[in-house]
Parts: C-alpha cells; structure tokens; sequence
C-alpha cells in the first residue's frame, strides 16, 4: 500500500461527494453481466470511471464501466457496473482502489457480486450462492506493504469477512420471494485462464464450492475499513472437468443476461433491508 493512497482515494471520495449531495449509505459491486441492478434506480447520475479522479478503467467484457448514484426505494447507493480485475494486470491497490473511495464517503454496507464457476456438484448453473467465506489463493493480498492506520489496522480480522446478520436477512428475504440460495466458500484465483481438471479437483478437496477471479479483494479492504460485507455469486456454469465440455466466457455472460432480472428483483428488496431492517415488507 503506497502511502499517497489515502490522498488519492480523498480526491475521489470529494469529486463524487461534489456529483451527488446526498449521504450514500450502500455500494454495491456487479459483477460480469450482471449490471441491470444499476438501471432500475430511481433519479441515477452516471459517471464514466474514466472521469472519476485515479480510477483505474473496466477491460473486461461484461463490464460498463460506470458508476451509478441513485436511490433504492428510499436508500441512497452507489453501484458499480463492472469491477477491475488482477487479471487485467491492475495491482490489487487498483483493483481495490473503489472500496477504499467508498469507505471515506462512509458507507458502511458493501454488496460484492460475481459471476463464477461451480465446484460443488449439487449447484446448477442459475443458482444463486451467498459466499458464507472465501480462500484467497490470487497470490497475493491487497493489504501487502506499508499500512496507512487511517484506513485501518496493520493486522485486520479476518473471522467473518461476510456478514452473518446480512446473509439471515437475505436467506429470509429470498424465502419471501420464493427464491432458493446456495451457500458456500467462494475461491479465488489469478485468472484469467480457466482452472484445469486438476486445480477443480484440488479446491473442491480444499472446501471450495465456487471459484472467481474477483470479490475476494474487495471483501478484505472492506473488512480492513471496518465495511460490512454481503457476498453473492450467481453460478454462471460448472468449473473445468464437473462437464465433460470446454467453458466460454460467452455462457457467463448469457447467464447474467438470463437472470438479470432474478438479481435486480432480488437486490431491490434486499439492500433497502441491509440499511434499515425496519423497512421489512415495505421495501419489496
């Protein structure tokens, strides 16, 4: 972490602050295909990252590049359509670069999104997975150098990086929707190459249920602000070898189109939730 950081994401924190007065109490990460959710807010401003002061720029397919301000129901957010990837060749300083912005505006709820690939042979492709923990095997950690005490600790817990409160709220919501939710450890890894046979096999014995090439970053910035974290991964096909046939980025993309509207439905009623619990049915 390069100590000119804090002043870097404080130029950006103060540029959004002066797009959109109102105080944002939720961001939210979406993950490839996966950007409907941005367009059904209500009043939206959308900024370009190319725009925004030292954010770095989406490459990835799937991923607009923009971040949206709007409002939820009655909820102030900000969301991300598309995120930065190791893979691009982005530091993880970089990559996490827009959670440490959104800390200093003070949001204190984070929703991080993904599309991944499923280890555990009893997800289908479509199901939906809250990310109840994670194995962080980029390489690497974005937290690696010197520590600026004022984003957070040198040495951060890392006990419950994923909200326990936040996933009870989302399994029940989901049940009042009639939804099914999955649960379980989400992997990540480099990229951008697809894992082998073989490196399925080895994460599904190391406890692995799914595996992406994002959100774990996120989640241990967020963590290390004091950032309350919900983690969701829509199983947008089955990792290499579950299926005796070669993947495409094209099916991940195809999935999140598919069930664009499933998340957006899902989303719009739970993060009014995660901010204010009271909200209870009035947010659906």
């Amino acid at each position: 972490m390069t100590q000119a950081l804090y002043e870097k994401a404080m130029t950006a924190a103060q540029f959004i602050r002066s797009q959109w007065t109102f105080p944002i109490k939720a961001a939210v990460v979406l993950g490839s295909g996966l950007g409907a959710f941005a367009e059904q807010l209500d009043d939206r401003r959308e900024m370009a990252y190319r725009h925004i002061p030292h954010f770095p720029v989406s490459t990835a397919e799937g991923h607009a590049g923009r971040l949206v301000l709007g409002w939820c129901q009655r909820i102030p957010v900000a969301v991300m359509q598309g995120r930065f990837h190791y893979y691009e060749g982005y530091t993880l300083e970089e990559v996490t670069f827009p959670i440490r912005v959104f800390g200093l505006l003070g949001i204190k709820t984070l929703i991080l999104t993904n599309a991944a690939g499923g280890i555990n042979r009893q997800f289908e492709p479509g199901s939906l997975m809250l990310i109840a923990d994670h194995l962080n095997l980029m390489g690497a950690n974005p937290l690696r150098g010197w520590n600026d005490a004022r984003f957070g600790p040198r040495f951060p817990d890392m006990t419950m990086v994923y909200s326990k409160a936040y996933r009870d709220l989302a399994k029940r919501e989901a049940a009042a929707m009639g939804l099914k939710l999955e649960e379980g450890v989400y992997v990540a890894v480099s990229g951008p190459s697809y894992e082998t046979p073989a490196e399925i096999r080895m994460l599904r014995t190391l406890g692995a249920d799914a595996v992406g090439m994002s959100t774990v970053p996120e989640a241990i910035v967020a963590r290390h602000m004091g950032m309350d974290v919900l983690g969701l991964s829509l199983i947008a096909n089955m990792a290499a070898g579950v299926l005796e046939r070669p993947l495409d980025h094209r099916e991940v993309l195809e999935m999140g189109e598919r069930m664009s509207g499933v998340i957006t439905a899902f989303l719009r009623r739970l993060v009014p939730r995660l901010v204010e619990p009271s909200l209870g049915e009035s947010s659906g």
